[in-house]
């Protein structure tokens, strides 16, 4: 045994951030191992980079299911095989309900494309930019029912420039959770739920 937390990344599509963390998981003292990558698309780019890394990538269908209980318990039981400890959702683009969530509840976390509780949903890049802001940036937080209403683990932020666009302004957002992401992980892993959850107005890392 490895003693080393078995995390299962979940995933829609190229997995960018997936990739970020099986990266920083091959770190000999890294605390996580990637044990397997779900995705809600058959076609999803991730799994094929995930399966090159010769970790589990399990494609679940959410089509084929005759409704969100029954794709949930699908995933639930696909994580609850593989033996799973905390799930890591990197661009999963499924509302996930109050019981799939409760299952979990303490060992999910989610990454998000703005600086919480600002811009929860989608277009943040964009919605970032037409409300002026100065900073931008991304949050680490553990989920709960709500939509990127959870507890803060981690943000980074860096600088609104003035010849951003929303495309500019993502890639360099991605550049930040890149670097967020696997430093949060391995912040829950090792301190568990009390000790990784920030109060309000603190930051852990300011990338």
């Amino acid at each position: 045994m490895s003693g080393k937390k078995r995390v299962a990344v979940l995933i829609s599509g190229r997995g960018s951030n997936m990739t970020a963390l099986i990266e920083a998981a091959k770190a000999r003292d890294y605390p996580c191992e990637i044990a397997l990558v779900l995705s809600n698309r058959p076609d999803a780019r991730g799994l094929g980079t995930a399966k090159a890394e010769g970790i589990e990538a399990v494609a679940l269908d959410h089509k084929q299911f005759s409704g969100r209980e029954c794709f949930e318990r699908a995933m639930q039981a696909t994580l609850v095989a593989h033996g799973i400890e905390l799930v890591a959702l990197a661009g999963f683009m499924r509302l996930l309900t109050p019981w799939f969530v409760g299952q979990w509840d303490g060992r999910m976390i989610n990454i998000h494309p703005a600086l919480l509780p600002s811009f929860k949903g989608l277009h943040t890049h964009e919605r970032a930019m037409e409300a002026g802001c100065k900073i931008h940036g991304c949050t680490v937080h553990w989920v709960t029912p709500g939509m990127d209403e959870g507890p803060i683990i981690a943000q980074a932020a860096l600088a609104v420039r003035g010849d951003d666009t929303p495309d500019s302004l993502a890639a360099r957002v991605l550049g930040l959770e890149h670097k967020l992401y696997p430093a949060a992980l391995a912040h829950v892993a090792t301190n568990g739920y009390a000790e990784a959850t920030l109060p309000a107005g603190e930051a852990l890392f300011g990338i």
